[in-house]
């Protein structure tokens, strides 16, 4: 089966260190038609150490509603981040008369979407990546998906009125040494063959773009958007449909799978329901699908207080943009709408799906590192905020989308650039969960499954070594 081509750094590293691919399958028995499934006790996401910034600097908290007691619904969304957020959205403007239960076990927008770069990104970036062109088909396809996903963000930003700083100027490719340069050139000719326009940036336009003198050259390509992730899915949030009922601070804590109903525990109550969306990232593996096939991983980030006046004349001309290192293992920058500096680097193995205080300390040492390069003048400031955000891996690049089992249906392991993809899944899957087909759908389909990696303890040696050597190479595009 075809999959996307791979986005994140640390999958096309891992690339290399796997053997032989075994196929996925169900970790759970076939649903029967009668009694209930055995019960199976779900372990929620785990507190994340620290605030995410843009949580933070993305205005007033929405209403917190837990779910309590004993309700009934046509269709549960478990995920309130980008796939189970446009899940619950789309699901619920298809079925207009159906009642709709978004849950999330955190806050949405303080969640791992919320903890992203926020970059919406048309088609994926990997210059490194030998196959990146050559299979032209699969770009293609993952082109025309990711822009419906943009499609159907951008509708509830032109149609609903969402807030989030949206901005479509597009993303630079910047590199700051000579072997960065180099990638940006096998990365044009890409582009080329895809058809894809860009521009190149010369070395004194990027330090004029950036105030930076770190730089020597980029390359500009449109298509991307920016915006303030938690700022969109906070509001996004507040514009769904009526049918659709939202509770945060709602972990499912255990589930019984069967017919005509599905049913899950919180800490507080029920929720029965015909259907179920999972679209909770690896941790769709705790519900019983695809046991032991998640390779998760953290990526970290740190943001500036909002700098003065005389601070912003030292970081260009341009009031906003988005930097994409030309090595993967560099450090990707934003500088917001609301005159903040955000920079992110670093992976770590996250073992049990969680990170700590100590993981975001050492992180934020090397995005002071890569603040001090980039703005000598400004960097003694440091940061208002360092976290850490989830993102789910397969060894293969493998993603889930479809029908898990009856009335049972799923989207997780997004691979990298999960905001347009992740928006496209999730309003694919919602479009699959009530009968109907679509060309995004028919691609889908067609994606490879999850492979089972090594044992847990070979995976984590194997991701800490290669990223280990890939962000020394990288050296000053980090």
């Amino acid at each position: 089966m075809r999959s996307f081509p791979s986005t994140s750094p640390v999958t096309d590293a891992l690339s290399n260190f796997a053997l032989i691919p075994t196929l996925s399958e169900l970790s759970v028995n076939p649903f029967n038609t009668g009694a209930l499934q055995k019960r199976i006790v779900v372990e929620p996401p785990h507190p994340e150490p620290t605030m995410c910034g843009w949580y933070t600097a993305s205005g007033p908290e929405l209403p917190l509603l837990p779910q309590k007691g004993d309700v009934n619904c046509e269709c549960l969304v478990i995920g309130g981040g980008w796939m189970g957020l446009h899940a619950a959205r789309r699901y619920a403007e298809l079925n207009p008369d159906s009642s709709v239960i978004l849950v999330d076990a955190g806050r949405i927008g303080n969640n791992a979407s919320g903890r992203c770069m926020g970059f919406v990104i048309d088609l994926a970036h990997n210059p490194r990546k030998q196959d990146f062109v050559e299979d032209i088909k699969g770009n293609k396809e993952e082109l025309f998906v990711n822009l419906d996903g943009i499609s159907f963000i951008r509708s509830a930003v032109d149609e609903h009125g969402v807030e989030c700083d949206w901005d479509p100027q597009g993303k630079y490719h910047s590199a700051a040494t000579a072997h960065g340069v180099e990638d940006l050139r096998r990365f044009s000719k890409a582009l080329d063959t895809l058809g894809q326009r860009y521009s190149w940036v010369e070395t004194d336009e990027i330090r004029a773009i950036t105030g930076s003198q770190h730089y020597l050259k980029a390359l500009h390509h449109p298509g991307t958007i920016l915006l303030q992730p938690a700022k969109y899915l906070k509001n996004a949030t507040t514009r769904l449909p009526a049918n659709v009922a939202v509770h945060e601070n709602t972990p499912v804590v255990a589930v019984q799978f069967g017919l005509p109903e599905h049913v899950f525990e919180t800490p507080t109550g029920t929720i029965r329901a015909s259907k179920v969306i999972i679209c909770a990232s690896g941790y769709l593996t705790k519900f019983g699908f695809f046991k032991n096939r998640a390779i998760p991983l953290y990526t970290f980030a740190s943001m500036t207080r909002q700098l003065t006046e005389k601070e912003l004349a030292q970081v260009g001309a341009k009031p906003a943009y988005g930097l994409i290192p030309a090595n993967s293992f560099g450090t990707t920058v934003r500088r917001t709408m609301d005159n903040r500096l955000f920079l992110r680097n670093v992976y770590s193995y996250a073992t049990d799906f969680k990170t700590t205080k100590r993981d975001v300390a050492r992180a934020k040492v090397q995005q002071q590192i890569a603040f001090d390069r980039r703005w000598p003048g400004l960097s003694a400031i440091g940061f208002e905020a360092s976290w850490g955000g989830l993102l789910t891996l397969a060894q293969n690049g493998g993603m889930v989308f479809g029908e898990l089992g009856r009335n049972v249906y799923g989207a997780a392991f997004c691979n990298g650039t999960g905001v347009a993809r992740g928006a496209a899944f999730g309003k694919a899957v919602a479009e699959l969960a009530t009968g109907r087909s679509s060309p995004v759908i028919d691609i889908l389909k067609k994606r490879a499954s999850p492979n089972k990696p090594y044992p847990k303890a070979v995976t984590a040696m194997g991701v800490r070594i290669v990223t280990a050597v890939r962000f020394r190479q990288a050296g000053a595009e980090v």
